[in-house]
């Protein structure tokens, strides 16, 4: 580890003053490792997590290719310098240029664990970085993978990746890498930011949180509820941005419940009423699936109603997608994030007081409002705070790439996607030239 380290602090100065062409050829053999390997991708993340092959294509494959070729077709405008106005002599020049941040550290999560990783390597090579990668090892088949891909694709001086357990990631962040690229927990994102202050390294969070949906009287109760099953469905509930939580109107309760009873059962279920596992990814463990199920018996023992689902198969380690009734604030439900396909509702009287829940609780990684009314919209962006928001819809906002991506305080900090990424491992260099 060490040894390596050293490899790329010694070739950080070259890799810096490498041009766009020298970048590109680095992320086009990326993009051809990948696709290379797509099947075996398939399978490793499969073994390691029991996703719908659907799901995993896109996510661990599609998606990989499509951000990296987004770099090669952008790189050379974002490498451009940004020419400012002077003040001090209008003769002089003065820019603004995006330099390498250095040698960067990525720990990526167990969610999505090679797309949340290699997204965030195509940016660092992008921008001219070195780079240490560090794959979970809750998805050690697809470590292994991922570690045959790097190899292929770069020399150890410009990407290396290493595999093993959490000692590995903790004599990681001993080093003093430049840049650290964390996604994960809240609780794993202090441990890393506590090791970034002792070097002074810049950091990138992308932790998560309690994300609400915000339903107005004036909402498409059918929709919402057809997205919210098909949202919490996906990748077994297990997303960053997955909604966590509904705020609902009381008289619209009813209607959403059947609406997300339905779409499960068409989505998931088949004609004698079983659930398709393999349409389903199971929770990634069982200290997981423990933590999930206790929070449920917690909220159904304070007297919350199964209102669809609840069915907990131990064997596999699979949640059926359930929706919770009469939840209050004091169960555990409603205060850590779930992270399984589990959806607590609860209503209220005036949006006034949903807006209050929203902004009396830490900043959330992503907002979900659903209103015909555009006061309203307007009104709650106004008065909350979160890393992004889709309006009548869900996950869209992390979806357009020309958006940036992020939280905020305890959902994240700092934000990539696009040229965001680029920006996210470049320090924007001030540089002004007399004549």
């Amino acid at each position: 580890m060490q040894r390596v380290f050293a490899l790329q602090q010694a070739y950080q100065w070259e890799a810096k003053a490498s041009g766009a062409a020298q970048r590109k050829d680095k992320l086009a053999r990326l993009k051809a490792a990948v696709e290379a390997h797509a099947d075996d991708i398939v399978a490793a993340v499969l073994a390691d997590t029991r996703k719908p092959v659907g799901e995993i294509r896109v996510t661990e494959v599609l998606n990989v290719t499509a951000n990296i070729q987004r770099n090669i077709d952008n790189l050379d405008t974002w490498m451009q310098p940004t020419d400012v106005a002077t003040t001090l002599n209008p003769a002089d020049r003065a820019q603004i240029v995006h330099e390498a941040r250095g040698v960067c550290l990525i720990l990526g999560p167990w969610n999505f664990p090679l797309g949340l990783a290699l997204g965030p390597v195509a940016a660092a090579i992008a921008a001219g970085n070195t780079c240490i990668v560090k794959l979970t090892d809750l998805c050690p088949t697809t470590a292994r993978i991922g570690a045959q891909i790097i190899r292929e694709a770069f020399d150890e001086k410009d990407v290396a990746l290493f595999e093993g357990d959490v000692s590995v990631a903790t004599a990681l962040l001993d080093l003093p890498f430049n840049h650290i690229f964390f996604t994960g927990s809240p609780r794993v994102g202090r441990i890393v930011m506590a090791a970034a202050a002792r070097h002074l390294a810049s950091v990138t969070l992308e932790l998560g949180g309690k994300s609400p949906v915000i339903i107005d009287d004036t909402a498409d109760i059918g929709q919402v509820a057809a997205q919210l099953a098909a949202a919490k469905q996906f990748n077994g509930g297990q997303a960053c941005i997955s909604p966590d939580y509904v705020l609902v109107k009381h008289d619209q309760q009813a209607a959403l419940v059947e609406g997300f009873r339905a779409g499960t059962r068409a989505n998931l279920y088949d004609a004698a009423g079983d659930l398709r596992k393999d349409g389903i990814a199971q929770i990634v463990n069982r200290a997981n699936f423990d933590r999930v199920k206790a929070m449920f018996d917690d909220a159904v023992a304070q007297g919350a109603t199964v209102a669809v689902g609840g069915e907990f198969d131990s064997e596999d380690l699979t949640i059926h997608p359930t929706m919770l009734t009469g939840v209050t604030p004091q169960m555990t439900i409603l205060q850590d994030e779930i992270f399984a396909p589990v959806i607590p509702v609860m209503t209220y009287d005036t949006l006034d007081q949903a807006i209050g829940y929203v902004a009396a609780r830490d900043k959330p990684l992503a907002l979900y409002i659903y209103s015909a009314d555009a006061a309203n919209v307007e009104k709650i962006l106004a008065r909350t705070s979160s890393g992004g928001v889709t309006v009548n819809g869900l996950f869209s906002h992390y979806l357009e790439n020309n958006l940036p991506f992020g939280g905020v305080n305890t959902s994240g900090m700092g934000s990539y996607h696009g040229v965001f990424g680029f920006r996210c491992f470049s320090h924007e260099r001030a540089v002004y030239r007399h004549t």
